[in-house]
């Protein structure tokens, strides 16, 4: 990344003056470097050597981690078997005509000959006609259903849709980008015989649509799109049924005593079942789509995975691959204005004019967004099953860890795993025994964390990052190049890729163009810029993009503000930093705090692989402040040095234990850390870099202890949806009085009525017009709603 002068076109003073970067001589003199990928970048995706020790071995050699990137979009007259000017020309076309669709015309006569669907067309299972009997309501539900699911491709669609859908998305994107050693490791999982189930992070309704297209590209084939079809309308879903699209019936959600739920999810786990047999990859969204207002891990995903899993234990095929993806943008794009705000289903129509409106705005601004595609390294499902089943232990729910804590009745926490589950059971995976729903909701948990540990971060989120968490009053141009570079470093530092690469002037004109909305440019004095924020509702929008730079730095920023929670009590908030470096930190009590705080957090943000134990993680965090230099040790007189293991006796007990195999014994192990003490560092850089990754999480704490300042204000019983509206309403309100617009975001809403429903201070009781909430009586006392958001507050560095 290279650095150039800042050239102005005018000399005189406009101080104040707002301007834009085209018309400020913005880099006039350095050659446009557009933002592509370089192909050096940390190679992200390894499958968990925990739970698949043998599919972290065999799916992956160190030479593909240098194949670099390619463009799925750019096709050329060398992508086609043919040359000429002609060609050249007709490139799109042609390239469309040569991709390998397979037929599958004899799939619905497969399906109505498996054998579930036979016992219920003879009447020998639940939802049948009878014994012996063959009922023709019965035969037309079934192809009534069938037609519902799904269509059989039809090639000649595809092609055409193949064909527009490249010309678009060079319209659209200035590039869709993929590595090429992510894409051997996929093709060499399909080489084995097994079938493929993409399981996906959800951004965009452009994904459904994306990710089959750079599949069907890459010489995979049709990809099978399970779409949620509540955001599609009927003749939306006839024309994506036909391109390979899936749609769970509706009556498969009904109870298990219904003959109708019988009868679709018998149907669609024959479907499922002749899909995997016949070798048709599959793509299941596991984030709820974008826009919806809930939890961040899909039902509807969960329940295609639970057939999946289903398909597998019952024999029908022997394993299948499972395959992490996740796609990035640097910004998303804009979906029809009623998606974002109602569930209101996705027209034909709306959807193209949707597409027109696309085009026109990139037809009418020289720049366009970037897109990362990342497919994480393969896994068996089977061998994940095995190992995953060891690793199940004791769980309690948020009520009974936290709220003693909170109350100020106990002080210890106790050694067990948080039970946090806000993805209802839905679909055919009420039909699985209690276990394999535990397995499903694990399993899914996981891979959502490996697709999100592989994707890339952006250039948008670390400028919104800067300027949220570090320069909300404003910063100039030329210190900004200077925390862009720094900040792209340290997210590269731990094992994150970055979505860009090219001179860094370029590189922050990019992204500030794309980000013109939410930002003002002032020409102070000639020769440099001040960036500035847009004060208002733009800050919620640079606070949601910044949100995907949270992964990367998520231990350090749950470490920092358990050690600014333990230092709450004792040095003042305002203090110097050399007064807070003053105070002793021991082992103990960092474990005690980040546990709290992980226990607070709510695990859709938290994302932790379900093999992992909290302990576990706690030292992992602790590590992590280490290694980046806020926390030093400091040995106290009398004691051993840290560094010194050569003195450790070999006692009769072991010195190794499995990962997170953690249980009485090891007691012993953390009555050791009790002599074990840290400083904050005084390097200079440490106090600005505390600040920071404390307000990684500043929007979440803060709405949090909002809400708990709201419990005397709102009106109760409500409705949750109801109630959850007087909430944001609420931090709007707060918002336009003290400026922090970052929380007045409706999820975060939605996130603090729910953890303090698990933590005891809302409760549930059944009505006629459903279920109401109510102030528990526990927290019906002014006294201990303070102590609720007394003890929020002390993670919360301002």
């Amino acid at each position: 990344m290279l650095e150039g002068r800042l050239q102005t076109q005018q000399r005189s003073s406009c101080n104040g003056r707002e301007t834009s970067l085209s018309s400020s001589g913005f880099g006039m003199k350095l050659e446009a470097v557009t933002p592509f990928l370089g192909k050096y970048r940390p190679f992200v995706g390894r499958c968990c050597q925990t739970c698949t020790p043998k599919s972290w071995e065999s799916l992956f050699h160190r030479s593909i981690m240098d194949l670099g990137f390619g463009s799925v979009i750019l096709v050329k007259e060398e992508n086609t078997r043919f040359r000429g000017w002609l060609v050249r020309r007709l490139c799109y076309f042609l390239w469309s005509l040569e991709q390998h669709i397979p037929s599958y015309q004899d799939a619905p006569q497969k399906i109505v000959e498996s054998t579930g669907v036979q016992k219920i067309l003879s009447g020998k299972a639940p939802g049948g006609a009878g014994e012996g009997q063959v009922s023709d309501h019965v035969k037309k539900e079934v192809q009534r259903i069938l037609g519902h699911i799904q269509a059989p491709p039809r090639p000649f669609l595809l092609r055409l849709f193949s064909w527009a859908l490249l010309r678009f998305l060079n319209c659209v994107f200035l590039n869709v980008q993929l590595h090429k050693g992510q894409m051997k490791m996929v093709h060499k999982a399909a080489q084995e015989g097994l079938p493929l189930v993409l399981l996906s992070t959800h951004k965009s309704l452009l994904d459904g649509i994306l990710l089959p297209f750079v599949l069907l590209s890459q010489g995979l084939g049709v990809l099978r799109v399970a779409w949620d079809p509540h955001t599609c309308s009927p003749a939306l879903r006839a024309l994506l049924r036909n391109l390979g699209g899936l749609f769970m019936p509706p009556e498969a959600s009904l109870s298990l005593d219904s003959s109708e739920g019988v009868l679709a999810r018998t149907v669609v786990h024959a479907v499922m079942e002749q899909l995997l047999v016949s070798g048709q990859p599959l793509l299941i969204f596991l984030e709820e789509p974008p826009g919806a207002q809930g939890p961040r891990l899909s039902a509807l995903g969960q329940a295609w995975l639970g057939l999946v899993v289903q398909a597998v234990q019952g024999g029908t095929v022997p394993d299948a691959m499972l395959v992490p993806v996740a796609i990035t943008y640097d910004l998303v794009p804009d979906a029809p204005h009623e998606i974002h705000h109602a569930s209101v289903p996705l027209g034909l129509w709306t959807g193209a004019l949707a597409v027109l409106r696309s085009l026109r705005s990139c037809w009418g601004h020289r720049h366009r967004v970037c897109v990362r595609v990342h497919l994480a390294q393969p896994f068996s499902l089977q061998e994940y099953t095995v190992n995953a089943r060891s690793c199940w232990g004791s769980r309690q729910t948020l009520e009974q860890l936290l709220q003693p804590i909170v109350l100020g009745q106990c002080t210890a926490v106790p050694d067990t795993e948080k039970e946090q589950e806000w993805t209802p059971v839905t679909g055919p995976l009420l039909a699985l025994r209690a276990e394999d729903q535990f397995l499903v909701r694990r399993l899914s948990r996981h891979i959502l964390n490996a697709s999100v540990a592989s994707s890339a971060v952006m250039s948008t989120a670390i400028m919104a990052a800067l300027l949220l968490f570090k320069h909300q009053k404003g910063v100039f141009l030329s210190k900004l190049l200077g925390e862009f570079s720094w900040l792209t470093e340290e997210t590269l530092l731990r094992g994150f890729d970055v979505g860009f690469s090219g001179q860094l002037r370029c590189l922050v004109q990019h992204t500030l163009t794309l980000l013109r909305a939410h930002v003002a440019l002032l020409r102070v004095h000639p020769g440099d810029l001040l960036v500035v924020p847009r004060p208002g509702p733009g800050l919620t929008h640079l606070a949601r993009l910044s949100a995907e730079l949270l992964p990367a730095f998520l231990s350090e920023a749950v470490g920092a503000c358990a050690v600014r929670g333990l230092l709450a009590g004792r040095v003042p908030p305002e203090g110097p930093w050399e007064l807070q470096g003053v105070e002793l930190l021991s082992q103990n009590e960092l474990y005690r705090q980040i546990l709290l705080l992980l226990h607070l957090l709510p695990q859709d943000l938290l994302l932790l692989q379900p093999c992992q134990s909290s302990y576990c993680y706690c030292q992992e965090v602790l590590d992590r402040l280490i290694q980046c230099g806020l926390l030093v040790a400091e040995e106290t007189p009398g004691s051993r040095p840290a560094c010194d293991t050569g003195r450790q006796r070999l006692s009769a007990k072991l010195l190794w234990k499995p990962s997170g195999d953690f249980t009485d014994s090891d007691s012993d192990d953390f009555e050791e850390a009790e002599g074990r003490y840290f400083r904050l560092s005084q390097q200079s850089r440490c106090p600005d870099f505390f600040l920071f990754l404390c307000r990684l999480l500043g929007p979440l704490l803060k709405a949090f202890a909002q809400a708990a300042s709201f419990l005397h204000q709102g009106q109760l019983p409500d409705t949750e949806s109801g109630y959850t509206e007087q909430l944001f309403q609420f931090l709007q309100a707060t918002a336009k009085e003290d400026g922090t617009f970052e929380c007045a975001d409706p999820n975060l809403a939605i996130s603090a009525v729910w953890t303090f429903r698990d933590l005891g201070v809302l409760q549930q009781t059944p009505s006629p017009a459903g279920p109401r909430l109510h102030l528990s009586p526990t927290f019906a006392t002014r006294d201990n709603q303070d102590k609720l958001e007394q003890f929020i507050r002390q993670f919360i560095c301002n």
